[in-house]
């Protein structure tokens, strides 16, 4: 009787053990992509190609929305999401706060999607005219470079405006009761931003910041799964292209998903930087003097190395455009 049991037993802990492994395969085989209210990684969700071709190698893919990329970063920082796109300058703060993150691909250049805003009615006419007022941004974002940038150019510091930390939803709702005098803001929020309420654009990112976007995966993902984050540029590549060459359709499809009229999202369609590829030398410099930038205004703590968290693709892909 009691070496019935112990078979029971064995046999009770031999499925709980194959239970728990499934389990665990299923969890490993789940690609976490986190995303935000623009951008080609919106455009995939939409279309639905990337998870046809994922699941032939026994993957499923699972959508996190963000409302801006410092958040986003956060989430691959802590392993809530496995893969993601932001700006510019978010993965600069993340790889200072210590993240264990990798830049996969990039978007080429949207200088038009991003913008330093102010009211339709304000006086402030130049960037120059900003000194001492309060400028709302999301900290860390894209947009935290083009604020800068912009002042540098206008022969301004940072410190002569008063920056007012603020993500997208609350930005826009001090903007409208003119609690801050100005707002630094990307895509869709920025074309909502100029066709719902008339805002006015001081400056966008033309002649001073490139605004690539770039995707990022956890180093660990990255080295275990080389071959689903090439699968994955592949289908962003392709499907930034379609989007390109059909931007009504793409409208027509992402702005019920986006919660947006169509003409907003058309806007910010047509602003898009698209044809993903693997980071060039080029992009890394430019991100570096970004890092530079961010270290020598004290915002970060140390001097960074771009160079060291770009992740080398396969042989059979790393010649992709």
């Amino acid at each position: 009787m009691r070496t019935v049991v112990l078979r029971r037993g064995l046999a009770a802990l031999f499925a709980a053990a194959v239970t728990f492994g499934a389990i665990t395969q299923a969890q490993a085989e789940t690609l976490r992509i986190g995303y935000q209210k623009y951008g080609t990684l919106v455009l995939l969700k939409a279309k639905g190609s990337l998870e046809k071709r994922l699941a032939a190698q026994g993957v499923q893919v699972q959508w996190t929305e963000f409302p801006g990329g410092p958040q986003l970063l956060e989430g691959l920082n802590v392993g809530s999401i496995d893969f993601g796109v932001t700006g510019e300058t978010p993965p600069v703060f993340a790889q200072a706060a210590g993240a264990d993150l990798l830049y996969v691909a990039y978007e080429p250049p949207a200088p038009h999607s991003e913008a330093i805003l102010v009211p339709k009615g304000s006086t402030i006419q130049s960037v120059k005219d900003l000194k001492g007022k309060k400028v709302a941004l999301n900290k860390g974002s894209n947009v935290h470079y083009l604020l800068v940038r912009a002042l540098e150019d206008a022969g301004l510091k940072y410190s002569d405006i008063q920056p007012v930390f603020l993500p997208p939803a609350d930005a826009r709702a001090a903007f409208e009761r003119g609690s801050v005098d100005a707002w630094v803001i990307w895509d869709p929020y920025q074309a909502a931003a100029e066709q719902q309420l008339q805002a006015r654009t001081l400056r966008d990112g033309q002649g001073i910041v490139d605004n690539h976007q770039f995707y990022l995966a956890t180093k660990p993902y990255t080295q275990k799964h080389p071959e689903v984050i090439s699968t994955l540029i592949e289908e962003v590549r392709a499907v930034g292209e379609w989007s390109q060459a059909n931007p009504q359709e793409v409208t027509d499809q992402v702005a019920p998903l986006l919660g947006l009229p169509a003409d907003i999202t058309l806007t910010s369609v047509k602003r898009q930087g698209y044809g993903a590829g693997f980071l060039t030398p080029e992009v890394v410099a430019a991100q570096q003097k970004i890092a530079d930038t961010f270290t020598a205004l004290k915002l970060i703590p140390k001097p960074l190395s771009i160079k060291d968290v770009i992740w080398t693709p396969p042989a059979k892909v790393a010649t992709a455009p």
